[in-house]
């Protein structure tokens, strides 16, 4: 059966009729002039892409008690993604083809969007010899993302050979930018409020030196390099000088990075630590703008969900991380679309095309709005705008800080090849 979705607004731009059949996009007319077997009324709405993330963490295999790859899908697809990239860190590490298989196999079955495993740069997260990099290039999976995110690849020369090794299959090593000597039990940004607090800072330099170093291995071999969760503003400034010379980077920014700041951590709620931490509201505000102007390619949510026992206990002792599928295109439309830095064709570039592209999954997901496209899609309403409820969640964590907060922009349904994934109750 057929659907349409009658006088909704592409990327934000002139109503249309778009037409979906048998998995695609069949037809996109001016509003009015289109049919359908059933019909969805887009007034007033805006139609995107499919989201796609490139830093998700799913926790299966190892801790089904705080995420399965079954309620983390589903929570994706609440919040408009399509294809979320599940990182390494679970248990076992998936730095085999045997784990990365077991993922992608866990994401087919659960159908809620498309799963493509993140393999682990180093075997077991160790940092002291490479994983099977080619062996998770070359399985059913087809990895083309690596990262030993929650560590640093520190090991100048592993990390070397690392963007060497995955230059063969045009992979990328996707870099958590942390220099584990500068953060020993740090436990939020080094700065005024950690002195007040007299929690253990985390100076923005253990974030740069590391991105300075990587840019300069990058453009030495002449591989592909991804930033994960870049949070301060000497960090954009580095990127933006390695672009300018040529140097083959890409950048992500986290939803709770451009809202939130270390000011949270004066409540002392465990909430609020995530790694890397929550910066000033000067670190906040380069990042919006280094977004807006393209020096940070993505948004990428960084869902780091945790059991209750992990979080609900005294901040030195609870584990670092934030939820994010579900709020992150809100959080891009309250801070980004509402302020007028961007467009909800930018919007759709950084969520969901560049996303794609730089985890070389653009034949599925992130095309353009075009008759013959997979119709992997998100119907938004711009105007709408609530407050959230931890509670009212598809993961089976609820270590969400944006409790409370009030934001613009609600999902209301999703797609995948023209199967409804999601759809709000209204």
């Amino acid at each position: 059966m057929s659907t349409l979705i009658k006088n909704v607004a592409p990327l934000g731009a002139e109503p249309k009729d778009v037409l979906i059949d048998n998995g695609v996009i069949a037809a996109i007319g001016a509003a009015g002039t289109l049919a359908g077997d059933t019909v969805v009324d887009g007034s007033g709405m805006v139609l995107l892409p499919g989201l796609v993330d490139l830093h998700t963490h799913l926790r299966e295999p190892g801790r089904e008690d705080a995420e399965t790859v079954d309620t983390g899908t589903l929570a994706a697809a609440r919040g408009g993604y399509t294809a979320v990239h599940a990182m390494a860190n679970t248990t076992p590490v998936a730095d085999t083809a045997g784990v990365v298989e077991q993922v992608w196999r866990l994401g087919q079955s659960a159908g809620h969007c498309d799963v493509y495993p993140v393999g682990a740069v180093t075997q077991g997260l160790k940092g002291e010899a490479l994983a099977e990099l080619g062996a998770m290039a070359d399985s059913a999976a087809r990895v083309r993302v690596f990262s030993d995110d929650g560590k640093c690849v520190s090991d100048a020369v592993l990390m070397r050979r690392a963007l060497e090794y995955v230059k063969a299959f045009d992979g990328v090593i996707a870099q958590h930018a942390q220099e584990p000597r500068l953060t020993e039990d740090a436990q939020m940004n080094e700065g005024i409020v950690s002195g007040v607090l007299g929690l253990r800072g985390w100076p923005a330099v253990a974030e740069e030196a590391i991105i300075a170093r990587d840019v300069l291995l990058a453009e030495h071999v002449g591989a592909r390099l991804h930033i994960c969760h870049l949070s301060t503003a000497g960090s954009v400034e580095i990127v933006r000088w390695a672009k300018s010379r040529g140097i083959n980077v890409t950048a992500e920014v986290t939803p709770h990075h451009l809202l939130l700041t270390d000011e949270t951590a004066r409540s002392y709620d465990p909430v609020y630590k995530v790694n890397p931490p929550l910066r000033t509201q000067a670190d906040v505000l380069a990042l919006r703008a280094a977004l807006a102007d393209g020096t940070i390619d993505i948004v990428a949510t960084d869902h780091a969900p945790h059991a209750a026992e992990d979080k609900d206990c005294e901040w030195s002792a609870a584990a670092f991380g934030m939820v994010g599928l579900e709020t992150a295109l809100s959080i891009v439309a309250t801070t980004m679309v509402a302020t007028g830095l961007m467009t909800w064709a930018d919007v759709a570039r950084v969520m969901s095309s560049t996303p794609a592209e730089i985890g070389r999954v653009q034949e599925a997901h992130g095309r353009a709005l075009e008759v013959g496209a997979p119709a992997n899609l998100v119907l938004v309403d711009p105007q709408a705008s609530y407050v959230v409820e931890r509670s009212n969640t598809a993961s089976k964590s609820q270590n969400n800080p944006f409790h409370g907060v009030e934001l613009q922009g609600r999902v209301l349904q999703t797609w995948l090849r023209g199967d409804v994934t999601f759809e709000a109750a209204l």
